[in-house]
């Protein structure tokens, strides 16, 4: 087995610390980073949750007209529906 020289046995031996400390500080920057967002990402979640954008509010109020359209069409349907039953009553 061939030895390194003394020299430069001490760099290789920081240099394969260094980069197993890398390694190893990887996940904990990590979670670092995750807990640094967090309050900022639960901040915006709540005022999104808490606002309404405009195409929600679009969207709602086209869900809203489309209802009123259908209650409409079922009462001009129902009153329809019973001028034709006094038509023919009154024809008897």
């Amino acid at each position: 087995m061939t030895r390194l020289p003394t020299a430069l046995a001490l760099p290789a031996l920081a240099l394969s610390a260094l980069a197993l400390s890398a390694l190893a500080l990887t996940g904990c920057v990590r979670t670092i980073g995750t807990i640094v967002t967090a309050p900022v990402k639960a901040a915006s979640w709540g005022v999104d949750k808490a606002t309404t954008s405009q195409s929600e509010a679009d969207r709602t109020y086209g869900r809203k007209m489309r209802k009123e359209e259908e209650k409409r069409g079922r009462e001009e349907r129902q009153r329809r529906k019973e001028a034709e039953k006094q038509r023919r009553d009154s024809d008897d």
